[in-house]
């Protein structure tokens, strides 16, 4: 009897801690390994800090998700997450087209346009006509080297692509490159440091939905139908319950969810 008892015990025992693994499986968040102020960027402990990070605790601790940072060199992390080294993508990612053929997202989280930037004493407006004749610096494999290349690159502008963001606006700072398409929130960022004191945005380019997508989303992988409700709901919620603008005012003085 003791022995059935015991068994018994052990078996419920199993079963529970099966039950609380789980729960409590960790799922791994992907951005890319490098500082996108005010995004994400490593403190001086080496730390994940941003506005991209608070997003991501918000979200995970909405949906009752055990979320790790998992950080992925950019050009890599919808293979990274395709092959399942990491289960979603927080990094400013814009919904698009072309990334709906591979992978699924999430309803938008927030939205930004891309604008452009020079030196100051660089008078140019951001259209193909204003960039003709210069060198134009943009990170691979984001939207905006794809809109580069169409608008700018057919029209007399020399494109210069970088691996990083920042050793892109590094060009730029050392007048090596006439100017910068990226996100507009994360070059005035870049514009605020001490470095970014040499330019200024010179506008923001005109809208393309095609290439420019319908704002940032959660990347998940296709068919994962239960994780993107939860984060759906999860992103309502916070903006509902006032969260989502709490850690935002933090970073931004204006709404950074956008149209």
């Amino acid at each position: 009897m003791k022995s059935i008892v015991k068994t018994l015990v052990a078996a419920l025992a199993i079963g529970l801690a099966g039950m609380a693994a789980a729960s409590a499986e960790q799922l791994k968040v992907g951005f890319a390994a490098e500082p996108y102020p005010p995004f994400t960027s490593p403190d001086a402990n080496g730390n994940w800090v941003g506005w991209e990070v608070d997003f991501k605790d918000a979200i995970c601790k909405e949906a009752k998700l055990d979320c790790v940072v998992t950080p992925v060199s950019w050009d890599g992390i919808i293979p990274a997450l395709t092959s399942k080294k990491i289960d979603m993508i927080i990094g400013s990612m814009s919904i698009t087209e072309e990334r709906l053929k591979t992978i699924d997202f999430t309803d938008k989280y927030y939205n930004s346009p891309p604008g452009i930037i020079g030196p100051k004493d660089q008078k140019f407006d951001a259209t193909p006509e204003g960039l003709k004749g210069k060198v134009l610096g943009v990170q691979v494999s984001t939207i905006h080297q794809v809109y580069v290349n169409k608008y700018f690159g057919a029209n007399g502008t020399e494109i210069k692509e970088y691996q990083t963001q920042d050793e892109a606006n590094q060009d730029l700072a050392a007048g090596r490159i006439d100017a910068v398409q990226a996100d507009s929130i994360a070059l005035d960022a870049f514009l605020k440091s001490e470095q970014g004191a040499c330019c200024d945005l010179k506008g923001t380019v005109a809208d393309d939905p095609a290439i420019l997508g319908l704002g940032v989303g959660i990347g998940i992988r296709k068919g994962e139908t239960e994780l993107k409700e939860k984060l759906n709901a999860a992103i309502k919620a916070i903006r509902a319950n006032g969260t989502y603008d709490a850690f935002s005012k933090k970073y931004f003085a204006f709404d950074v969810y956008g149209k």
